[in-house]
């Protein structure tokens, strides 16, 4: 079991800058050499360190996919966080803020969560999406759930890609077209192949 998790993470970080796979890889080898001197404790601790630096290393590469501000927006530098299993189950966020005056949008990918599973069940039985006030919707070819108070002009856009990532797009305040324009700009094809 030990060496498929240390074939995985190797395999993981073999696209990464090489100063990047140097310390991840370094960091296996220990692990390795622990596990192997019966050292269980160390050795798990190593591998978790890897494994965070490589959620690290994600992160900070789906920032890029992140839309660019939309003709007459601003946009806030992209920010990352990868957590580790032990923080709400663990995963890896990026999100970056937008504005035009008066509105605000933020976007937000979320990946590697166990909180995908409750967004997927919502997405996946239209009950769920009615019952709290959200609307079902179509993304780019992605399945969408945009809940929208037009009075506040207040709303969030939901969308789950390859079952793996969760999106939220929200706007206060926003129009509906600006969330819904900013679910069009971003890229499902690169974000599938993180």
């Amino acid at each position: 079991m030990l060496i498929r998790i240390v074939f995985v993470l190797a395999l993981v970080v073999c696209a990464q800058p090489s100063w990047a796979e140097d310390i991840v890889l370094s960091t296996i080898k220990e692990a390795t050499r622990q596990y192997g001197a019966g050292d269980y404790t160390g050795a798990a601790s190593n591998l978790d360190y890897a494994a965070q630096l490589i959620r690290q290393q994600k992160s900070e590469r789906m920032k890029a996919l992140l839309p660019e501000p939309l003709s007459g927006w601003e946009g806030k530098e992209a920010s990352a966080q990868a957590l580790g299993a032990a923080i709400i189950g663990g995963g890896v966020t990026v999100s970056r803020d937008y504005k035009k005056d008066p509105d605000n949008i933020s976007v937000e990918i979320v990946s590697d969560s166990p909180v995908l599973q409750s967004v997927l069940m919502m997405v996946n039985n239209p009950m769920f999406a009615g019952a709290g006030g959200g609307k079902l919707e179509m993304v780019k070819g992605q399945r969408a759930i945009l809940k929208y108070n037009s009075d506040k002009k207040t709303g969030e856009l939901y969308i789950v890609v390859a079952a793996r990532f969760v999106i939220t797009i929200k706007g206060r305040p926003a129009a509906k077209e600006d969330l819904l324009a900013y679910g069009e700009a971003i890229d499902y094809r690169m974000l599938e192949k993180n």
